[in-house]
């Protein structure tokens, strides 16, 4: 076999390996994405969030059921839900059995796009191009109603287009959240207004869309989660995330940053993947425990958070 042949049998072993890594190994290596964030009214005592999304269930799942029902153990003080629990028809189920111990806990939530209709088959290639960002092609409508309700009968309170004031730990929580930017179903003024004083000021959005975090920050919030860009689900060490499927920057498309001079913003790179494109790669599926306190007196100055990656599991990590 001549240099050419041997090139290219390596390039095409090589690629193999890494299309079997991507789609057998890393999309069920569930990680817990832990951090540190000051964003609590001065003379707060801590409160720890758990931020999951983008579950993309399917009723078969059952790893990741468990994984995330085990996430229960962290006793979290809070749950905020960013949406995209569904991939399938009869998928409402298994999100209540992974979410179960989880619904006994204060919770918040708001829907995103494959929570209202099902995905579809696309060219993979089509998402890494820009015109993925303004064409929108929807599969059928799934149940997300039943999903809404059995949330909703556990205490958990639909953030969409409200705003509410609640009590977390026995501190003061204000809370408002937006329908999915992504469809452009966001109506951000039904929602506008200066926030008022509470220990946390939380805004929730499935699309980190910048023309929804703007106004956030104007208004006062202290934080803004969100879900959506599955950390770019396709990333290449030392660049990171290829896109972000939004307007967000890539540089923002995980984890814990600053948006303006006052609020912080978490994106999670959620627990699943389209049935359609079951790969992850450098971006492993991801939830996150943020564990909130109180911001420094002068709040304008940034300040580092602690951020790092764990595998969370009842003796060892849970397949």
């Amino acid at each position: 076999m001549n240099k050419f042949g041997r090139a290219l049998l390596a390039t095409t072993a090589l690629g193999t390996a890494t299309v079997a890594y991507a789609a057998g190994i890393e999309r069920r290596h569930w990680t817990l994405r832990q951090a540190t964030v000051p964003v609590l009214a001065p003379g707060s005592a801590p409160m720890r969030v758990l931020h999951i999304s983008d579950l993309h269930m399917l009723p078969g799942q059952e790893s990741k059921q468990r994984w995330v029902a085990a996430l229960a153990e962290l006793e979290p003080d809070l749950v905020v839900n960013t949406g995209d629990n569904l991939a399938h028809l009869q998928a409402v189920p298994a999100v209540i059995r992974a979410l179960g111990p989880l619904l006994n806990r204060p919770g918040v939530f708001v829907f995103g796009s494959n929570d209202y209709f099902a995905p579809r088959p696309k060219n993979p290639v089509r998402y890494l191009l820009p015109s993925a960002k303004t064409k929108r092609i929807h599969g059928i409508s799934l149940p997300w109603r039943d999903l809404r309700a059995a949330m909703v009968e556990h205490g958990w309170l639909d953030l969409t287009h409200v705003r509410e004031t609640f009590t977390v730990a026995g501190q003061s929580v204000f809370a408002a959240g937006l329908d999915d930017p992504h469809l452009k179903r966001d109506r951000y003024e039904e929602i506008a207004g200066r926030v008022p004083s509470a220990a946390l000021r939380l805004g929730v959005t499935h699309s980190p869309e910048p023309r929804v975090l703007d106004p956030f920050a104007a208004d006062g919030y202290d934080l803004v989660l969100a879900g959506h860009t599955h950390g770019g689900q396709l990333r290449i060490p030392g660049y990171g995330a290829l896109v972000t499927n939004c307007e967000l920057d890539r540089s923002r498309a995980r984890g814990v940053s600053r948006w303006g001079a006052h609020m912080w913003l978490n994106v999670s790179a959620g627990l699943g993947t389209s049935p359609y494109a079951p790969v992850r790669f450098a971006c492993p599926p991801e939830a996150s425990l943020l564990t909130l306190v109180a911001r420094p007196v002068d709040a304008g100055q940034p300040r580092s958070d602690a951020e790092r990656d764990t595998r969370f599991g009842v003796g060892g990590n849970v397949r």
